[in-house]
């Protein structure tokens, strides 16, 4: 079940492209990221946001699956879905071709909750990020 979606769209500039002419795999970590800061500006509390509160969420686990070649000026569409918020921030995303529907690429992410003042693990979501997701689901038990 997903507590929040987001869709990030790219059309693939030239310079994503590899000597074989097609995404080089490392972009797809970029994409990934860039939906990731859709999402959460869509929520209304970016990552600038989690600093002021003195949390960070660094990557601690990811898991992708290539399935498709992207190309240059294919317009791809950057699904994300958060999954939880506590103990961690899990995200599944899906990315497709927009003019053929077709699934090129899956991946999952874990981020881990850290004080950026002590370094020290946090298992719970700062208050911002969890009254953000109480706000786009009023329903949902954070």
């Amino acid at each position: 079940m997903s507590l929040f979606q987001s869709i990030y769209e790219v059309k693939v500039p030239f310079e994503d492209l590899d000597p074989m002419n097609i995404v080089w795999h490392g972009n797809y970590m970029r994409y990934m990221e860039h939906a990731r800061c859709q999402l959460l500006s869509e929520l209304n509390y970016t990552y600038m946001d989690m600093k002021a509160d003195g949390f960070a969420y660094p990557i601690a686990k990811m898991n992708v699956k290539y399935i498709k070649p992207a190309v240059f000026e294919d317009i791809l569409c950057v699904k994300v879905d958060v999954i939880s918020v506590e103990p961690s921030l899990d995200m599944k995303y899906v990315i497709y071709n927009k003019a053929t529907n077709e699934k090129i690429f899956e991946a999952s992410t874990m981020q881990i909750g850290i004080n950026i003042n002590t370094g020290q693990t946090v298992y719970t979501p700062p208050k911002g990020l969890a009254e953000a997701f109480l706000r786009v689901n009023h329903d949902e038990k954070v």
